[in-house]
């Protein structure tokens, strides 16, 4: 009985390390609000403001890739920004709107290259 009994600790404490183990995993990179991007080489970013030029905050814009249809998010900052990291491809770009608001200028189709930095792909809403 007595030897059972010390046989059994090791598996627990052998269990319970692997689980802390586990439990530590990570991906290496820190997620903090829009969507993650599996090996990421470039980068969009612009602006998002009113036909006043009021920065909209809290927006959605959304890269679509035209070819594959993957969809990569980022939300606006308190200034109107956003910057979202894409893979290489060709993207076209949409920007969350709230009732009666319609979109008066919208960038076009851009093609992202490995390190490439396409900004200034600035949206305008009218309310």
């Amino acid at each position: 009985m007595t030897l059972r009994a010390s046989a059994v600790v090791p598996l627990i404490v052998v269990a319970l390390s692997t689980l802390n183990g586990a439990c530590a995993a990570r991906h290496g990179r820190p997620i903090v609000g829009g969507s993650t991007v599996p090996n990421p080489s470039g980068t969009i970013s612009g602006n998002v403001t009113t036909t006043g030029g009021q920065p909209l905050q809290g927006r959605r814009v959304t890269a679509i890739e035209v070819m594959s249809g993957m969809r990569y998010d980022a939300t606006t900052s308190v200034g109107g920004g956003y910057t979202i990291q894409v893979p290489e491809g060709k993207y076209r770009l949409e920007v969350e709107l709230r009732a009666k608001e319609t979109v008066v200028k919208q960038p076009g189709p851009t093609s992202v290259n490995r390190s490439d930095l396409d900004e200034q792909l600035d949206f305008t809403v009218a309310p």
